[in-house]
């Protein structure tokens, strides 16, 4: 960025367009910004002088008010920002920081009231299929206990005998290969 006699005009230019804005006189010229110590860092302080009374300058405030009301136009002439056009003793305009159209708490209300309504929800059919698959098994035993009454001897459970068809018990049965005669 070469800083050259150019670009000191138009840095005059925009100080005093700043001035003619801010305090409505139509008397602040180009002439009446002087610029002072101008270092190769493009480092210097300037004077706005009053030009009804050319020996006399603005006051300090006037001056930082009028840059501070004017400041976005004098970093878009220069193609600059806040960050890289610095003015001591006059604070940056910041654009103030951007807030959402929903607070954060709300969001992360939502999102927890969500999980615990997915988590209840859960819990109801997972019980609502446990019951019906207890139920399921409950009629199924039921249905198997018809078809086979099963007796207890001794607390043991035990077959219920085909009386009819008769049952016959092999370690009684008679075997003729495997005993021996008398």
């Amino acid at each position: 960025y070469a800083w050259d006699a150019n670009e000191e005009y138009l840095f005059k230019a925009m100080v005093a367009f700043a001035m003619r804005r801010y305090s409505s006189k139509s008397a602040t010229q180009i002439s009446n910004v002087l610029l002072c110590n101008v270092t190769d860092r493009v480092s210097f302080w300037f004077v706005v002088t009053d030009s009804s009374k050319n020996v006399t300058t603005v006051p300090g405030s006037e001056v930082e008010a009028a840059i501070r009301m004017n400041r976005n136009r004098i970093n878009n002439a220069f193609l600059l920002s806040d960050k890289t056009l610095q003015f001591l003793k006059i604070t940056s305009t910041l654009s103030p920081p951007v807030e959402p159209s929903t607070p954060v708490w709300l969001i992360v209300f939502g999102v927890v009231l969500c999980l615990i309504v997915a988590g209840i929800v859960f819990l109801i059919v997972s019980g609502i299929q446990k019951h019906r698959k207890k139920n399921k098994e409950s009629t199924e035993r039921e249905n198997l206990e018809e078809k086979v009454e099963v007796t207890l001897e001794n607390g043991i459970p035990c077959e219920a005998l085909d009386l009819k068809a008769g049952h016959i018990n092999g370690v009684f049965a008679a075997d003729d290969d495997r005993f021996t005669s008398l």
